[in-house]
């Protein structure tokens, strides 16, 4: 029986737990609206500035940059409300069901970002003053309701099987309703329609010099923030907590919401919701199950068809055929085996289910340990940080922090039993407190919770071969080395991984990006923020780095007399212990007075004598060519060639 699409994961087909990633389990595809308000106070450009309209949608631009190439299912839009023009549907009028609202302005359609839709608000963008008639804002008041009940719609048609959806609104307008009170009710309402839909609110406030945003006055009522997601829910912008208490520049607003939107636009790695955690014999609470560090890729590429009027992307499907008929073979009809003792265990499904199956998912607290106990090598795979979710068991983050709490002012941590799906393997794991995670400038790396450090069991341990004895150096050495280390710290002792984006993902992403924009891939240039700067290096530590090169060269020579009975010069392979024979030794060196020949030292006369005396055929090409290519000399060709083309060098030079 063969497997034509093995890759290929058929309906019906169990997967092994250690071949299943965490990415299997979370497939969330996200829906971003974003609804600018136009209105005077967002249009008028100060002293050295640009309108805040302008600013967001160059903002958006951005976010679909990376979005169209990084997570290429998900879906943005922009909505303008407040405008004088209306428009809720595209050039044939066939959707959203002939709604149209006042006032409300959609510029780009909820879908999946196309290089169009780019191309578009780059255009919008940089040809700002040659699109005044759509960027005119009403004369009438436009109540925000209205904006609300649009995009209402808009969700609704468009992204209703999503499981993430989101409403960014962009206002300067922290008052709405401030002259008619009695219709503020009404946005409640429509606020709480979406709420029920599904759809997150989120507020991007700006602030002007001559007035403060106030989130009391209105935007306390409406928005709620993402409450099942505690640990992707970031606090709204408030005057005490933001550093942009006025907009300064147009940079400085345009930055400032680039930081937030990516804050708020991470994708939820989530391993597990809603899993019980046991502390004591009945006594349970609920948490969710996050993996904050994941290694990023590529996107996938895609299968397409260019067979017809236009490429179109290929649907893939695979199975299981027989080996001598090629007939395909039913799901039903597949029994797995398994390897023991030169023969095959046959197992039915029902069987194979029923040895896996360890009981219901549980995280069960076994115990507790000192933190010094756990050692860093007994980690054997990525930990998984824990959050409350309340509901599932109301007053689970109370207890969740209470056990936080005394775990972080003891220095202990938790032992479990740890069970995240029906079919998963039962794992031991440390339970370890941590606090919140800043970098050098204050932004959130990891926040305060609690680590799920999955320990070994003793089948995992693996004993290694003897290793020679390590060659210890002396004091004077340790110490030069550490005034190099000094010199070259990273700025605070930390390591942020915000200033240093992956050079080669982000290059990739850069070269696709262009090209689906039609952008001239030509003059692009790679940055790459992890290159040692060296002339700084030098400036700081050139000279430590030169003395301690000396101080090793000396020491070593004097180890190797010690070791080799006064032998110097000894190129070696490998460490070798000092309690092995003199024979082993021997074969290691060649019969030219007890030392060996390293091309790489000799010079003009050195490679002459070698010649003369007929020595330099001994040596092998590889050791040729290096020096060769140390001396500027061609390596291509035969050993004969190469040994011609030397001494023509040596007559030459």
């Amino acid at each position: 029986m063969t497997e034509y699409k093995s890759w290929v994961s058929e309906e019906g087909f169990e997967e092994d737990e250690e071949d299943t990633e965490y990415a299997n389990y979370v497939s969330q595809k996200d829906a971003i609206l974003f609804a600018i308000e136009v209105r005077d106070s967002m249009m008028n450009q100060g002293t050295g500035t640009h309108a805040a309209v302008l600013n967001s949608l160059k903002l958006i631009y951005q976010i679909m940059q990376q979005q169209i190439i990084s997570r290429p299912k998900d879906m943005i839009g922009v909505l303008l409300f407040g405008t004088q023009k209306s428009k809720l549907y595209d050039d044939d009028r066939k959707n959203y069901k002939g709604y149209e609202f006042p006032s409300c302005y959609l510029l780009v359609d909820l879908n999946i970002p196309s290089a169009e839709d780019v191309k578009l608000l780059k255009s919008l963008a940089m040809g700002w003053d040659e699109n005044p008639e759509v960027f005119l804002p009403s004369k009438q008041g436009v109540p925000l309701s209205n904006m609300l009940l649009c995009a209402n719609q808009i969700f609704t048609s468009r992204a209703q099987q999503y499981g993430s959806k989101r409403l960014f609104i962009i206002t300067d307008n922290d008052d709405p309703y401030r002259l008619e009170k009695s219709i503020r009710s009404q946005a409640t309402v429509r606020a709480k329609d979406l709420y029920d839909l599904g759809v997150i609110l989120e507020l991007f406030p700006i602030s002007h010099s001559d007035n403060q945003f106030d989130h009391s006055k209105f935007y306390d009522d409406i928005i709620y923030g993402d409450l099942n997601e505690g640990v992707n829910r970031l606090s709204i912008l408030s005057p005490s907590e933001s550093k942009r208490e006025c907009e300064t520049d147009g940079l400085t607003l345009l930055h400032g919401l680039i930081s937030d939107v990516t804050s708020k636009n991470v994708a939820r790695q989530a391993v597990f919701s809603g899993l019980s955690f046991e502390i004591g014999p009945g006594f349970q609470i609920s948490v969710n199950g996050y993996n904050l560090f994941k290694r990023q890729k590529p996107a996938r590429s895609c299968w397409v068809y260019d067979g017809g009027e236009e490429l179109k992307i290929a649907t893939v499907e695979g199975g299981m055929m027989t080996e001598d008929t090629a007939m395909p073979v039913e799901s039903s009809d597949i029994r797995r085996a398994y390897q023991f003792g030169g023969s095959q265990i046959y197992f039915t499904s029902q069987e194979e289910k029923t040895l896996k199956f360890f009981g219901s998912p549980i995280l069960r607290i076994i115990g507790f340990k000192l933190q010094d106990q756990i050692s860093i090598w007994e980690s054997i795979s990525s930990s998984t940080f824990i959050y409350p979710n309340e509901e599932k068991i109301i007053g689970s983050t109370r207890v969740f922090f209470a056990l936080w709490q005394k775990l972080l002012a003891s220095k202990k941590v938790g032992i479990a039993w740890y069970m995240p799906r029906v079919n998963a393997i039962p794992a031991l794991v440390a339970i370890i407190p941590s606090e919140k995670l800043l970098n050098s400038s204050g932004k959130q790396i990891a926040p305060a919770g609690l680590w799920i450090y999955t320990l070994p069991y003793s089948d995992d341990l693996r004993s290694i071969p003897p290793c020679p004895s390590p060659i210890s150096t002396s004091d004077a050495l340790v110490d030069q080395m550490r005034e190099i280390v000094q010199q070259l710290q990273l700025p605070g002792g930390i390591y942020d991984p915000f200033k240093y984006p992956n050079p080669t993902l982000q290059w990739h992403y850069r070269i696709l990006q262009a090209m689906a924009l039609g952008e001239d891939v030509v003059d692009i240039e790679p940055e790459d923020k992890t290159k040692p700067r060296y002339r700084q290096i030098q400036k700081r530590a050139g000279s430590h780095i030169m003395k301690w090169n000396v101080m090793l060269n000396e020491q070593v020579r004097h180890w190797q007399n010690i070791t080799y009975n006064g032998i110097e010069k000894i190129n070696i392979k490998r460490p070798i212990d000092n309690d092995l024979s003199s024979s082993i030794i021997c074969k290691k060196l060649k019969q030219d007075g007890g030392k060996q020949i390293d091309l790489r030292d000799q010079n003009q006369a050195d490679m002459k004598d070698l010649i003369r005396s007929g020595k330099l055929n001994d040596f092998k090409l590889n050791e040729l060519k290096e020096w060769a290519k140390l001396n500027g000399v061609s390596t291509a060709g035969k050993k004969a060639d190469l040994l011609e083309r030397i001494s023509r060098w040596t007559e030459k030079s």
